[in-house]
């Protein structure tokens, strides 16, 4: 893999990440594909609204249909039928937070007492070696390892592959946002000492929202011999700008970061400008399902009683979505349950964010990246 930087703006950057499979233009939006599929798109459907890469789940397709399936079947690219760049991250984060946290109120992790209450269900044990869990398709119990994470992850078979981490909750106490900070760097050798392939492998750095664990971790993953990085954890808005800020300050400059998990507009923006150069989330296709739909003024509900009788687009986009079908037709899609509501619903809402994110690029080309978030960013939340 290589990387180049074209053109910065303080901390943003516009570059080109090399890989086996193919160039992402960044920043980029990274297309979430979790098993091996983006949700109610076709492969031609996604690489059509202008998706670079994709990226599929390392737990989700170990479980099914198996890692050395997919080996067999070619590698995530071939298997799934897109010639592109493609992505998986560890594991790490759902294994956790289907297994320690699957049924709480908490995401992922909140600290040691829930980590004892919930291992006392029987659901994950975590240990200096690894996790075990049950899957969630039929309670059966697994155990992954960094060795294991990148095994799988070898047999997968994706251009850019992640470090095997432990995942905290912003609201982890320090003490144990320090623990597991310790323990993700000790896996971050072993990650990088079972790896064995031309494939990329990208280190992960944690620490929560405390600034001295972000930059511990920043430099010590940084210094370890990866070609990229992850920035792991929970975010919120603020979190943009304190801790991602904290960490690219950090990382060295001349090698990719990947924000994992994030993708609402705000949050991209903020990230760019805080040096971060793709980005991956299941928001866009999770609530466009759902009916939420992105428009320039802010997000709408195709449910609202308002689009029942609205003949018009829905907003003024480019996607095939909006070149053919009004707001009318999606309302009727979605109160009678059709499919085809997902899909048309899913292809705007993933067009509308991979494409804002190539505006971003644009206009750190272009040397008008502050000014373009102020105009952007004031016309989607003016609500």
């Amino acid at each position: 893999m290589e990387f180049k930087i074209e053109k910065e703006l303080d901390k943003a950057r516009a570059g080109t990440i090399e890989t086996l499979n193919g160039s992402i233009e960044t920043p980029a939006f990274i297309v979430v594909g979790t098993k091996a599929a983006v949700k109610a798109l076709t492969p031609e459907q996604v690489s059509s609204l202008g998706a670079q890469a994709v990226l599929a789940n390392t737990y989700h397709l170990y479980l099914q249909p198996g890692d050395k399936v997919v080996k067999e079947g070619g590698g995530l690219g071939k298997f799934m039928n897109w010639s592109g760049p493609t992505f998986t991250d560890s594991g790490g984060f759902q294994a956790f937070s289907l297994g320690i946290a699957y049924g709480d109120s908490v995401s992922k992790i909140s600290n040691k007492e829930t980590v004892s209450r919930l291992n006392n269900n029987n659901l994950v044990k975590i240990d200096e070696e690894g996790i075990d869990f049950k899957s969630i398709i039929d309670g059966s119990s697994h155990r992954f390892t960094p060795e294991r994470s990148i095994e799988i992850q070898h047999n997968i078979g994706a251009d850019i592959i992640f470090a095997f981490d432990e995942c905290t909750s912003p609201h982890a106490s320090y003490e144990y946002q320090e623990e597991a900070m310790n323990r993700t760097h000790r896996w971050a050798q072993r990650s990088l000492d079972a790896h064995s392939t031309d494939q990329s492998l990208f280190g992960i750095v944690q620490g929560g929202r405390y600034e001295d664990l972000r930059k511990e971790s920043a430099k010590i993953i940084g210094s370890m011999d990866f070609p990229g990085f992850g920035i792991g954890g929970s975010f919120d808005k603020e979190d943009i700008y304190t801790a991602v800020g904290w960490v690219n300050d950090i990382l060295p400059k001349d090698k990719p970061r990947h924000l994992l998990g994030i993708g609402e507009p705000v949050d991209l923006f903020g990230g760019v400008e805080n040096g971060i150069d793709t980005f991956d989330c299941v928001t866009p296709t999770r609530i466009a399902r759902n009916g939420s739909l992105y428009t320039r003024d802010g997000r709408i509900n195709i449910l609202n009683a308002k689009y029942v009788n609205n003949f018009s687009k829905i907003d003024d986009c480019d996607c095939y979505t909006c070149k053919n079908y009004t707001l009318a037709y999606l309302s009727h899609l979605f109160r009678a349950k059709e499919m085809l509501g997902a899909t048309l619903a899913s292809i705007h809402n993933l067009y509308f964010i991979v494409n804002l994110v190539k505006d971003i690029r644009k206009s750190i080309l272009e040397g008008t990246f502050f000014e373009f978030k102020e105009k952007w960013l004031g016309m989607y939340y003016k609500k």
